[in-house]
């Protein structure tokens, strides 16, 4: 009789458990024994309510979890929570492990397959006060229940979010909805930079409309805290910073955070939020001497395999992916992407064959009422890939003019200046912009030329779209671009 395998999955999240459940669908526990270890309190949720959690939108935590601990070790994983992996030893084919509730307890589990979910860390710069209590990094269940502690807990209504991409954008209006005065402070010359900065300056005038200050060119320069006192009251203006005392270290016991600074001013805050974006977790990947791309992501195969290691996956936020459109890797924090890498990963190690391709780069968000979209390359993206190359950007409504409530669109569309070859699509407007950017994503990924786009059958009528789709009316617009430019 055969053996029974191992598997060890490294993180309890979207992709780490989608693989176990994958697996586990195709091969029985007395064929493959499935381990999984996460470090956080929850499993199988989704971070991307977490905004939404803490605008009030939505409930939580129970809400945003697809699945508990105890329903995965009802199908025979042995999933164990708080506890995180410190090592692994690929040579003997085990990882060390510490249970984080238990006394610190160590101890060593044997593998025949090993997926790595690690995830990815938020970016968090090494400033003075950058770590007082009252500054939040929002990537976990754990960090939204954190946040939502402090804001409980603060006597004012002022806070303060550093970067202005998905995150920045997203906790800034779930502020806004808690009835706090919030100002984000974003280093570029405009929000979003997963943005053409003309695109982004649509979302920057529609966020100061919103109410939220934004100070764009804003350089931070550190967090000042209390020494166990009072926040700022409410409502008092930045003021240049000519003196300043940093806070203590929390492990020294300092005060909580109390202003941001930049370069030139302080911009008092009885809450701080980190959205500055995230960064693989590769620290144990890269400790076992796992390839690593540019930006610090494993690099994997069509089937999810790690390079060079036949009995070792990796998936989700710590890995990188093919850019179907420039022909590079990339990291995207995903949660679809996550899913499908783990339905891939557990389809391969339990016998059977998948890949996964690639991604076009499709991301969606929406400030208050403002939907805001990308797919494919930016400018600046397109130029580090060498391509030549066309723009054109449309203003059209959602819906036929003359109907109720239709309100103006703005699409930009890049196609290759040669073939007309699709290279990318940003759109910002009100209801019903966001999800046009799927025609796009779709397009993209069938390699259409943005001639082939017009001829598209969408569907049409007053309430949904004009006539011609503003989607549409930029392919047209981008064809006529792409004829006379030429070769």
């Amino acid at each position: 009789m055969a053996a029974t395998e191992r598997l060890v999955i490294v993180g309890g999240d979207a992709a780490g458990m989608s693989a176990a459940s994958q697996a586990r669908r195709l091969r029985k526990p007395d064929e493959l024994a499935i381990t999984a270890f996460e470090r956080g309190h929850f499993t199988s949720y989704s971070a991307c309510g977490i905004p939404y959690w803490v605008g009030g939108r939505v409930e939580g935590p129970d809400a945003l979890i697809a699945r508990t601990a105890e329903e995965h070790r009802a199908r025979d994983i042995d999933l164990r929570m708080r506890t995180e992996v410190t090592e692994l030893d690929l040579d003997r084919g085990r990882v060390r492990t510490r249970e984080l509730d238990n006394g610190g307890r160590e101890s060593w589990t044997g593998f025949d397959k090993l997926v790595l979910a690690t995830g990815a860390r938020p970016r968090r710069p090494p400033l003075p006060g950058i770590d007082a209590p009252g500054v939040h990094g929002v990537q976990t269940l754990d960090d939204g229940q954190a946040l939502l502690d402090t804001l409980a807990a603060s006597p004012g209504r002022r806070a303060v979010v550093v970067g202005a991409g998905y995150i920045g954008v997203e906790m800034a209006e779930a502020l806004i909805r808690r009835g706090y005065q919030v100002t984000v402070l974003e280093q570029s010359a405009q929000p979003m930079s997963t943005l053409d900065p003309d695109m982004g300056a649509l979302v920057h005038e529609a966020m100061c409309k919103m109410g939220i200050e934004t100070v764009l060119g804003a350089t931070v320069t550190g967090v000042l805290t209390d020494d166990g006192g009072t926040s700022l009251l409410m409502g008092v203006p930045p003021v240049r910073a000519k003196s300043r005392t940093w806070g203590r270290s929390r492990e020294l016991g300092g005060g909580r955070a109390r202003a941001v600074t930049t370069e030139d001013a302080e911009y008092p805050a009885d809450v701080v939020v980190l959205g500055l974006g995230v960064r693989p977790e590769t620290t144990l990947a890269a400790a076992a001497g796992l390839p690593l791309g540019e930006s610090g992501g494993l690099l994997t195969d069509l089937a999810m395999r790690v390079r060079g290691h036949d009995h070792i996956w990796a998936g989700g936020d710590c890995v990188e992916v093919l850019d179907l459109v420039s022909g590079h890797t990339r990291h995207i924090a995903l949660g679809t992407h996550a899913n499908k890498h783990g339905q891939i990963i557990g389809t391969n190690v339990g016998g059977g064959y998948a890949t996964f391709p690639g991604v076009v780069g499709t991301a969606v968000s929406k400030v208050c009422d403002l939907e805001i979209a990308r797919t494919g390359l930016l400018e600046r993206q397109a130029h580090a890939a060498g391509l030549r190359f066309v723009t054109v950007t449309v203003e059209a409504t959602n819906r036929a003019g003359y109907y109720p409530g239709a309100s103006p669109m703005h699409v930009k569309m890049l196609a290759e200046r040669r073939t007309g070859r699709l290279l990318g699509v940003q759109i910002v407007g009100r209801e019903g912009a966001g999800k046009r950017v799927d025609i796009a994503a779709v397009a993209l990924t069938a390699g259409m030329t943005v001639e082939q786009m017009t001829a598209l059958d969408l569907g049409y009528a007053p309430p949904f779209s004009p006539v011609w789709d503003p989607v549409l009316v930029a392919a047209r617009k981008a064809t006529a671009a792409v004829r006379a430019a030429g070769s």
